[in-house]
């Protein structure tokens, strides 16, 4: 499947113009039209991607203010050579600890109450290693636009332990990795992670 589809990024931009629009709107015709543009926005997407248009619908109806993208945070954590994961409930298959950045947190401290929280080890965040457009990543579609942060985090204490998010903590080297959770991260993101590490002097990579 194209991970950026062109009915994809329609969908997105329509929606974002009608979820913006109908945040600084006051005209009732005007709000009109753009409630029409989320609707066709909430068409296309449920009947491209073969989703139910009443869940495509109520997610877009979750979405108020001037549409920015979404902020995840992963944390990347080694022991030795070998990195942490853990094994999603909801796919059965694994992925940097992580999630959307709450209200309230810095980006470092969302990555580390995140990683606590699905893998029960306690790391401190060091180093901003990537900053990614989901869409340019290899990953599957999604209907909100991303933004995914990486973060090298330092162990400091703590130990492996599930939670109702995660069935499974490991940590596992670099070419004996298990089946990963695409819509979370790819293969291709943890190699140039590794490298990353590898390489403290390199600067942070984005986009």
């Amino acid at each position: 499947m194209d991970p950026n589809p062109k009915w994809l990024a329609w969908a997105q931009r329509l929606q974002a113009l009608a979820q913006s629009g109908l945040a600084y709107c006051q005209n009732p015709f005007d709000i009109e039209r753009f409630q029409a543009i989320r609707e066709i926005a909430a068409e296309m997407a449920a009947g491209y991607a073969g989703e139910d248009l009443g869940q495509v619908r109520d997610r877009y109806l979750t979405q108020a203010g001037y549409a920015t993208p979404k902020v995840d945070v992963r944390g990347v954590v080694f022991q030795g050579d070998a990195i942490l994961l853990v094994k999603e409930r909801r796919d059965g298959r694994w992925t940097l600890p992580g999630g959307w950045a709450d209200v309230g947190d810095s980006p470092a401290e969302a990555t580390e109450r995140e990683v606590y929280e699905e893998s029960g080890y306690r790391t401190r965040a060091t180093k901003l290693l990537a900053l990614y457009d989901r869409r340019k990543h290899g990953h599957p579609p999604y209907l909100f636009p991303i933004y995914k942060l990486f973060f090298h985090c330092e162990l400091e204490g703590g130990g492996p332990a599930t939670s109702v998010e995660t069935a499974g903590v490991g940590f596992f080297p670099e070419h004996a990795l298990p089946e990963l959770s695409v819509t979370r991260v790819t293969a291709e993101e943890i190699a140039r992670l590794f490298d990353l590490v590898r390489h403290p002097e390199w600067p942070t990579d984005f986009d």
